[in-house]
């Protein structure tokens, strides 16, 4: 399969395999106007099979979304057919509005209205805990 490149836009490439169609709705990516291409089990070297996904515009990324879902995640931004900077991502220290607390007693649950906050307390098994009542979330749970 032949993909080509883009002349602008965004290339999330060194995406764990199975994991761009997470990309895909945790960024929103079906409200975008331009083209989005989804390559999955694409052959790596570095990671024996990724999937990529490719952005035909320039938008405004949530790099701690990325990092959540895969930190070892690489963002290239393209202009003019060439790469102009070349990003990697890490597990972020705090997840705002992206996991939602499953504790029933927790505040989240009554006040919707308040933010679903979670700060990172081991990197190595990226597990979170809820903000509010110390419930403990594994980011491989997604």
């Amino acid at each position: 399969m032949n993909v080509d490149g883009i002349e602008n836009g965004i290339v999330l490439d060194h995406i764990k395999a199975g994991k761009a169609m997470l990309v895909y709705k945790y960024l929103h990516l079906q409200n975008v106007q331009s083209p989005v291409a989804l390559i999955q089990n694409c052959t790596s070297s570095k990671m024996g099979k990724k999937d990529i996904v490719k952005i035909s515009e320039d938008m405004d990324l949530d790099l701690d979304v990325l990092g959540f879902i895969d930190p070892g995640i690489t963002v290239n931004y393209i202009k003019d057919g060439k790469r102009v900077v070349k990003k990697t991502i890490t597990l972020p220290e705090t997840l705002t509005n992206v996991l939602r607390c499953q504790n029933p007693r927790c505040i989240t649950s009554t006040e919707q209205e308040l933010p679903q906050v979670f700060k990172i307390v081991d990197r190595h098994h990226a597990q979170y805990r809820c903000i509010y009542c110390d419930t403990l979330v594994n980011a491989e749970a997604k």
